[in-house]
């Protein structure tokens, strides 16, 4: 069984073939941590818990002074009676006290997993789960945690419910989803930070002692902060050495944070932020905590990615899409912006057909009277002056083209001036008394109420029934303000934030459940969403709106991480670049794009002849290697340096294709030799370019020079058949 206790030694023992997590039990009612790591055959707690007389330490059992709630290896915290350590939840009474005491209660192990009332998670696969039961008799509240253990991969999720068991309402202040003690602080901790368009930077420092944290409190994961975190040993690279992984499945406020406390163990929480959330818990009612993916590497930062990228792939993005070709694109932003028009949009089509392109994809400024970023948010009807025949007669000629066609929404926004607002000006976010804040000349939809998810499941619903929307890139251009709720009562206000969360996964759910067969890109200004919680709904992401090609291997870099290639929207984009004014080769804008999910954003009527010739060769030579690119195993092989310089490599089991870019060209180059290290040892490989053989080993330990490169951003590729 993978999951086993042993009654005589109290000891639960979650195992597969690469880990093992250990549950105790001490004094019959504490749950403490004992072992995450490398898989054991047997555990019989030859690590034992210290138990040392400490000064300025409280006592549950007064006649036991080794014994202290503050010193243990704990798998939740307490309340108000020991634990001074920072908590994975808090419940406050109606007397406004907050002390619980949770004691075990009772367990039990089952096949599978069972869903998430209202939110998304990792679907089960040979999957046990365990659930621990905790009690508060005095209050009578319920604890349960769940442990799910994935019998192939290195990894369990873990949630948490909260219930109250008797007729008056308590309020759950910290919802907490994942705590653990590890016994040691040595670790470095890594973190995916950064803005709007300069995305996933990755920041690798020491742990020391205090709270080291993370947080969104915007109502989104926000491009400031992945809700990730790892800890690893000081040695670890890319390709060696212990990881320690936790992803969090949400896409609102959370918190993920480690404290190093005074005698040395590391505690790591991840949950829902609590400064922003509070719920009221009335009767027989619980609440259910978003789940945490927990992921442990021995195999370096390249063998936790290896790991995050075959999970999401296989069981968190919508099943259909999950071995389904991704179609290159062509969107009309970057080339067109507010400036459309239906003739000029079907010359374009045309001309991407004649190239190869296979999705034509109209982003903003179809709809209302949409001519700049100020109107029309909510009115998702047509503009007839630009598109004089409709929108489903434009899509009817582009896909009797033999293109796909996709569409830009940005759902959960309406802007003042629009027909929408006019009507339901309630509908917008707002508390009593205060100005609605504007973003981008732009207001928040109230997701938390349902009439306003009816009315989006009804407008985009009647919009995706014409059977002539292939795509959607689904948008989402500010943060939150003035978050509340006119039809809760004040002591359930504070819901409000994660009300617009469950209130969005459900017009997502329900959407993606009746088209399945459209393909949905999440989009937030680029990555300011980019979360396990949207990739469950929608198989892709637009990774930036930084399209500059310098940039954009950083950032892909950074979020690959915890994402393959094909979930990462990448287009290449006309220079100067929009975003930086960079000036870099079409080349590279073209590799570095066929490193994620490929497309363009540029102008096809204004490029030269011989970019257009470029172009088709870039298509079909990725038409050619799709399998690869999108499905193949991808590992970092050099992160980006001072320069920029990087390098990547696709593998499967018929070829193999590295990409190297130099970034900034410097004088007085080094002899550097790249080692592909993840090549077949024993296998033989051909240079696709110079019909040179080669063995893996070769390839993996003595490695390829990387020429010369007199130029800025240029890239060099290298393309191995293996025999």
């Amino acid at each position: 069984m993978p999951i086993s206790f042993d009654q005589k030694q109290q000891f639960f023992h979650l195992k597969n073939h690469e880990i093992s997590y250990v549950i105790g039990i001490e004094k019959g009612k504490y749950l403490t941590h004992r072992y995450f790591g490398k898989a054991l055959s047997s555990y019989h707690g030859c690590n034992e818990l210290q138990r040392i007389d400490r000064g300025f330490a409280t006592n549950p059992i007064p006649a036991d002074r080794t014994f202290s709630l503050n010193a243990l290896p704990m798998e939740t915290s307490t309340q108000g009676n020991g634990d001074h350590r920072i908590a994975n939840y808090q419940i406050r009474n109606q007397k406004g006290h907050n002390v619980t005491d949770f004691h075990f209660q009772d367990f039990d192990i089952y096949n599978g997993k069972k869903e998430l009332t209202g939110l998304p998670s990792v679907r089960s696969a040979k999957t046990t789960t365990l659930e621990i039961r905790l009690v508060d008799s005095i209050q009578q509240l319920e604890m349960i945690l769940v442990y799910n253990l994935y019998e192939d991969f290195p990894v369990i999720t873990r949630s948490a419910r909260y219930r109250n068991l008797k007729d008056t309402p308590v309020y759950l202040e910290n919802a907490g989803s994942l705590m653990l003690d590890l016994p040691r602080w040595n670790f470095d901790l890594i973190t995916l930070n950064g803005a709007h368009t300069n995305e996933a930077t990755l920041h690798r420092q020491a742990l020391h002692p205090g709270i080291q944290k993370i947080e969104s409190s915007r109502g989104t994961s926000s491009p400031q902060h992945q809700p990730f975190l790892a800890l690893a040993n000081p040695e670890t690279t890319e390709f060696t050495g212990e990881v320690f992984a936790f992803h969090f499945v949400y896409s609102g406020n959370f918190t993920a944070q480690v404290e190093v406390e005074q005698y040395g163990s590391s505690r790591v929480q991840i949950g829902i932020q609590p400064e922003t959330f509070e719920w009221k818990l009335t009767q027989d009612h619980s609440f259910q905590t978003p789940e945490v993916v927990m992921n442990y590497s021995e195999d370096g930062f390249n063998g936790m990615s290896q790991t995050f990228h075959r999970l999401y792939q296989t069981y968190l993005i919508p099943e259909q899409f999950s071995q389904q070709e991704r179609p290159i694109l062509l969107n009309t932003w970057e080339a067109n912006y507010f400036d459309l028009s239906a003739e000029a949009l079907l010359t374009q089509a045309r001309q991407a057909k004649e190239l190869g392109i296979e999705l034509f994809v109209l982003d903003d400024g179809w709809f209302g009277k949409r001519n700049d970023d100020t109107s029309s948010l909510g009115d998702w009807s047509e503009n007839r002056e630009k598109l004089p025949q409709g929108l489903s007669s434009l899509a009817r000629e582009i896909r009797q083209m033999g293109l796909k066609f996709g569409i830009w929404f940005e759902p959960e926004m309406v802007s003042k001036e629009s027909e929408l607002f006019r009507q339901h000006p309630d509908w917008a976010l707002h508390v009593s008394d205060y100005p609605m804040t504007e973003g981008r000349r732009q207001l928040v939809l109230d997701l938390s109420r349902k009439e306003v998810q009816d009315y989006l499941i009804d407008q985009l619903g009647k919009q995706l029934a014409s059977g002539q929307i292939d795509y959607v890139k689904w948008d989402m251009n500010r943060h939150l303000t003035e978050v509340g709720n006119t039809l809760l009562p004040a002591d359930q206000q504070k819901e409000s934030h994660h009300r617009y969360v469950l209130g969005l996964y459900r017009v997502i759910k329900t959407l993606t459940a009746d088209f399945p067969t459209v393909l949905f890109e999440n989009c937030s200004s680029g990555g300011g969403r980019f979360d396990p919680g949207m990739m469950a709904y929608m198989p892709q992401t637009w990774t930036s709106d930084n399209s500059d090609a310098l940039c954009r291997t950083k950032i892909q870099y950074g979020y690959s991480y915890l994402y393959p290639p094909i979930m990462m929207g990448a287009h290449v984009s006309d220079v100067p670049n929009h975003q930086v004014g960079r000036l870099t080769p079409f080349s590279t804008r073209s590799w570095i794009a066929m490193s994620g999910n490929f497309g363009y954003e540029l102008d096809l009527m204004k490029q030269s002849a011989d970019n257009l010739r470029s172009m088709q060769e870039q298509i079909n030579f990725y038409k050619a290697h799709r399998q690869l690119l999108q499905f193949g195993e991808f590992y970092r092989l050099q992160a980006p340096d001072t320069q920029f310089a990087s390098a990547w490599l696709f593998k499967n089991d018929q070829e193999a294709l590295l990409i190297y870019s130099n970034g900034l060209a410097q004088p007085a180059v080094p002899i550097h030799y790249l080692k592909t290290v993840y090549l077949d040892s024993d296998a033989i490989y051909q240079d696709t370019e110079t019909e040179n053989c080669y063995s893996g080993a070769e390839l993996n330990q003595a490695g390829i020079l990387i020429p010369r490169i007199k130029q800025d951003f240029e890239t060099a590729l290298y393309h191995w058949k293996k025999l």
